[in-house]
């Protein structure tokens, strides 16, 4: 990635209805009670709605607008109509976020980062991880698998201090310089 300055990047990976959510929920209050800034971006391949239709900021979108502010004393959101251009590059993407101490990404299970996989048995897909080497971490409801290569984390998904700790030792040894 090519920015002024690096910035720390996660996946966090999973099929649907693994616990994503809900992980990321605890690790990001955790984070911030520590006074880390974290960003998250998360990948849909829905059409996204983020108002009712008949509101001015919608209405203003439909008329043509290309991008939208909706702004207020708490808090503000951009809306860009990609009207048939491409999607933005993961890259273009985190250009557009805040400097921040950690960037999460929800989805992006095939960008070459670094990722933790949420998974569970219970979810009834396959897991990623024996397929993708990028996975560096995962949080499990099983124990670890005979014949994991060992540079994975394995990690309990129902101790989630367990997962915040992995992060933030992870998040120590990528920013060390060199």
């Amino acid at each position: 990635m090519q920015q002024d300055s690096p910035r720390q990047v996660l996946g966090v990976i999973g099929t649907s209805g693994s616990g994503k959510t809900t992980l990321l929920e605890h690790l990001l209050a955790q984070l911030a009670a520590q006074g880390l800034k974290v960003n998250v971006i998360k990948h849909s391949h829905h059409d996204l709605q983020f108002e009712p239709p008949h509101k001015d900021s919608a209405r203003l979108r439909a008329a043509g607008a290309a991008e939208v502010m909706v702004g207020s004393p708490f808090r503000y959101a951009i809306i860009h109509e990609l009207r048939g251009a491409p999607e933005p590059t993961l890259d273009e993407q985190l250009a557009r976020m805040a400097p921040a101490d950690l960037t999460l990404l929800e989805g992006f299970k095939t960008y070459p980062i670094d990722k933790l996989e949420v998974y569970r048995v219970e979810a009834g897909r396959d897991p990623l991880y024996p397929h993708d080497q990028r996975v560096v971490a995962v949080a499990a409801d099983h124990p670890r698998p005979e014949g994991l290569r060992a540079s994975v984390a394995w990690l309990d998904i129902n101790q989630p201090q367990q997962v915040l700790a992995w992060l933030l030792t992870h998040l120590k040894k990528t920013s060390a310089p060199g």
